[in-house]
């Protein structure tokens, strides 16, 4: 391909009417005074969007325009031109046509990028033009650091040699950032928030140590290193975390805070005496994040209406149930950011604060100084509230307080550990919670499960096997072949699973005066019956099923979250 020319992008855009002669020389006059790109300073102002300047200079230099979000990249080639030389020119490997490779240029009129990027790959180019945000995501899912982390594992093992370093001594030792074990540990956490993994697990095998990541709800492998640098790492996560670096006998429990790609990730962090070594587990709080509103978490809209207006009531208590890591806290604040405004006062008692929310008094439970959720609950009852979220209902004194506070004018949200909504009020009743209590202060029961969703990149058709066939009939019955079903086929944008984010499922038992009734009764027999005849058609099966129906997710999926409360 001949070498582009040298364009104007803002007489394009006007040439293009996607432009004023005024917004023109308004941008231009932004440009000088911020030092910004002219295209940057087009799209922060909202006066064309990066779509439209892309297909702007495609028109104008007769070259594709090409969305790679839908464009199915393979590592080996993308990394044929270096992390630093894509990243320097917002320049990215589509496609090798053996003689040519197709490059995608953010700017493709930025002529001294094209000399650059011809003189490192010492090929023929051919250009087309990418968004610059889509382009920087793929560049950030594609080089990832797996084989940087691997490097500074090798470093660290080398540096440690066949004697023991004590790290603990070198922590206020001059240029300790250039330690290895600090380098593996930044790189990890880095590539962590990279492919939005929610927890880092650091597990020390008889022979290896492994280092996965949870994404989406799975475990993935991130690499393996050999065995001896478990105990480093661990002791500097524990100097980090100020728990006890000499004891290794005994679980500790701790939070340290670090910055990565600009955001803050507050860390818990969790250590637990194996056969091998000291295993740790790190959660990831990513509290740059925003919040999630009720509208926005895949619950279906009838619910969502319904929901809204069981907690708009003055008292009462919403419990939220399912596995640990099902979603179950995004839920709870998102019913908490609609109920936050100045009328009301609202109160948490949180294992850990997950989020923090302005005008919301957020209390973080600390065991060790006997701060309890059945202390702080008492305290907090003695604040004035009008809504309190209480993170967990791990006993029979923080049920029967949190049950006492609904009974007196207080709406209380909650959770706990049940397999669906039915099962909840018997669970409760196991606790040793009266049943007087359970009839007249539960007002609803939300229960909750997390799915993957297909990745919209490498979408496809499916054609279900007979096992799933059986599996959907239960639900459909003779319809099952007439819906058309998908899965993903694996691509860059998902790391080869298919998948990319996740959705909720749901299904919601309201405490009317029928099924408070029955649930105030020893004979949980009728109790199952009446919830059960509530829930018809909208249990977490039938909500699954439905997201399979429509394409969202797959038919293995929808039976992976479904099979744990199936009889």
């Amino acid at each position: 391909m001949a070498r582009p020319e040298k364009v104007r992008l803002g007489e394009i855009l006007v040439q293009q009417k996607l432009l004023s002669e005024d917004q023109l020389a308004f941008s231009l006059e932004e440009q000088k005074r911020t030092g910004r790109k002219l295209g940057r300073v087009f799209v922060e102002n909202g006066l064309v969007s990066e779509e439209q300047i892309s297909h702007a200079i495609a028109r104008q230099l007769d070259i594709p325009y090409i969305n790679i979000k839908f464009y199915n990249l393979h590592a080996d080639t993308v990394r044929m031109v270096p992390e630093t030389v894509a990243r320097r020119f917002r320049a990215i490997v589509l496609e090798d046509r053996g003689n040519t490779l197709l490059i995608g240029m953010a700017d493709p009129t930025d002529l001294f990028a094209y000399d650059e990027i011809a003189r490192t790959i010492k090929r023929d180019i051919e250009l087309a033009v990418v968004t610059e945000s889509e382009l920087l995501h793929a560049i950030d899912r594609i080089y990832r650091r797996t084989e940087e982390i691997t490097d500074f594992a090798r470093e660290l093992e080398q540096d440690l040699g066949d004697n023991h370093v004590d790290f603990g001594a070198q922590t206020l030792a001059p240029g300790l950032e250039e330690a290895p074990v600090v380098k593996l540990l930044q790189s990890v956490f880095d590539d962590a928030t990279q492919v939005r993994a929610s927890d880092i697990h650091i597990e020390p095998q008889e022979s290896r140590l492994q280092i996965r990541f949870r994404i989406d709800g799975v475990l993935h492998l991130q690499t393996e290193a050999d065995i001896k640098i478990a105990a480093p790492l661990a002791l500097r996560l524990k100097l980090m975390s100020d728990l006890d670096i000499s004891e290794k006998r005994l679980p500790q429990d701790g939070r340290f805070v670090i910055r990565v790609r600009n955001h803050q990730i507050d860390v818990r962090i969790s250590t637990m005496p194996t056969q091998y070594g000291e295993s740790v587990v790190m959660r990831l709080l990513n509290q740059g994040g925003s919040m999630l509103m009720l509208d926005s978490i895949g619950m279906p809209a009838e619910m969502v209406k319904r929901l809204r207006r069981i907690i708009h009531r003055p008292n009462g208590l919403v419990l939220v149930t399912g596995p640990t890591g099902s979603g179950k806290t995004t839920t709870l604040y998102g019913a908490l950011a609609e109920l936050n405004t100045a009328e009301r006062k609202l109160i948490t008692v949180e294992d850990p604060v997950e989020y923090r929310l302005p005008g919301i008094n957020q209390v973080q439970i600390n065991e060790k100084i006997d701060l309890s959720f059945s202390r702080v609950l008492r305290s907090a009852l003695r604040q004035d509230p009008d809504v309190v979220l209480v993170g967990e209902m791990r006993d029979q004194e923080t049920a029967q307080i949190g049950m006492r506070a609904a009974l007196t004018g207080h709406l209380v949200l909650s959770t706990l550990h049940t397999n669906d909504a039915v099962s909840t009020p018997i669970r409760l009743l196991d606790m040793g919670v009266p049943y007087y209590m359970v009839a007249s202060s539960l007002q609803a029961v939300l229960a909750q499960r997390l799915v993957r969703v297909i990745c919209e990149s490498c979408i496809t058709d499916y054609e279900p096997l007979p096992a799933e066939k059986e599996w959907l009939q239960t639900e459909l019955g003779d319809a099952v072949a007439s819906h058309r079903y998908k899965h993903g086929r694996g691509c860059t944008h998902c790391n080869g699973t298919g998948y990319r984010g996740r959705t909720g499922v749901y299904e919601m038992l309201e405490m009317t005066s029928a099924v408070a009734h029955a649930a105030n009764s020893e004979d949980h027999t009728d109790f199952i019956r009446v919830a059960r005849e509530q829930l018809a058609g909208q249990t977490l099966r039938h909500h699954a099923v439905s997201l399979v129906t429509s394409g969202k997710t797959t038919i293995s999926e929808a039976m992976r979250i479904t099979n744990q409360f199936e009889d």
